[in-house]
């Protein structure tokens, strides 16, 4: 009993351990990125930004907490999995007491009526399908993310919905570049996702989990994941060669290096530990490469 207090986590990193911080560069991202854009057209609003990165956030947290607590009630984190420990799964928080804290994340992110009430009614249904789509990635009678649909839906809701709501928040209305802008961010977005999958291939083809690298298999899955990431640089400059922002948009290739170690790792290796750093490196890669682009939207003024 007290080896065993000794090793369990304290309560603070348990729930650090639910929310899964390191998978926040998602949501923040392309909140930078969408905000830039509003700021290239000499539009800033402090308020609205702080709102939409908080709700951002939250949602995204609020995901992480409903995915742990379904995909352990459905058996898909055992022990034997890769990654790191489920708080559901591993008993370390009661399936109730996650259930709660999934609904009170959720509460915060409403918090963003704000921006319904500054912005436009547009931005209540915007967040009301992030909040549904968070929940039926591995809830609800059909999970879409259980027949490999996960990658569409975070490809859309963290690289066009964000990019896109978060510029609308600012300037109340939507440009060709707004979306344009949003497709690398979401195919990066959908890399970290990718990542994930690929590492967890073995224990979700024994869950049941159809994910994407289920279905297509190790070796296409790991072509599939250096396809976007490169296609995501290739397609940064878009907005210049064919709209009047400027050549600072290829400050995000400054990442190259980075975006090349991870495709390599994941290309090479199969083991937990050098995939979970991958992840995590697919996450910083994400960062740097929103930041650098939404310096090079401002620089483009």
């Amino acid at each position: 009993m007290i080896a065993e207090a000794a090793t369990r986590p304290s309560g603070v990193r348990i729930w650090l351990m639910a929310a899964r911080v390191r998978t926040l560069p998602a949501a923040i991202a392309p909140v930078l990125v969408g905000t830039a854009l509003a700021g290239y057209l000499h539009v800033f609003h402090p308020l609205r930004f702080v709102a939409a990165l908080i709700g951002a956030m939250f949602i995204q947290i609020g995901t992480n907490l409903s995915n742990d607590y379904s995909d352990a009630r459905r058996g898909a984190d055992t022990e034997d999995r890769l990654g790191p420990v489920r708080v559901t799964a591993g008993g370390l928080v009661p399936p109730r007491q996650v259930l709660i804290a999934t609904y009170l994340t959720f509460g915060v992110a409403v918090l963003g009526i704000y921006l319904v009430v500054v912005a436009g009614w547009q931005l209540l249904l915007v967040g009301a399908a992030s909040i549904l789509a968070g929940v039926l990635y591995t809830g609800g009678p059909k999970p879409y993310g259980y027949e490999g649909l996960g990658e569409v839906f975070v490809f859309l809701f963290f690289g066009v919905v964000a990019v896109a709501g978060s510029f609308f928040v600012q300037v109340e209305h939507l440009d060709w570049e707004a979306f344009a802008l949003a497709v690398p961010v979401g195919l990066i977005a959908a890399g970290l996702l990718v990542v994930n999958n690929v590492r967890d291939i073995e224990t979700d083809r024994r869950a049941g989990k159809r994910t994407l690298a289920v279905r297509l298999g190790r070796t296409r899955t790991r072509w599939l994941f250096a396809a976007m990431i490169y296609l995501a640089f290739l397609l940064t400059p878009v907005t210049w060669v064919f709209g009047p922002l400027t050549p600072w948009l290829f400050l995000p290739w400054l990442t190259l290096p980075l975006a090349m170690r991870v495709v390599r790792v994941v290309r090479n290796r199969t083991d937990g530990r050098s995939l979970n750093q991958a992840l995590a490196q697919t996450g910083l890669l994400q960062l740097l490469f929103c930041a650098l682009l939404a310096a090079g939207l401002l620089l483009s003024r």
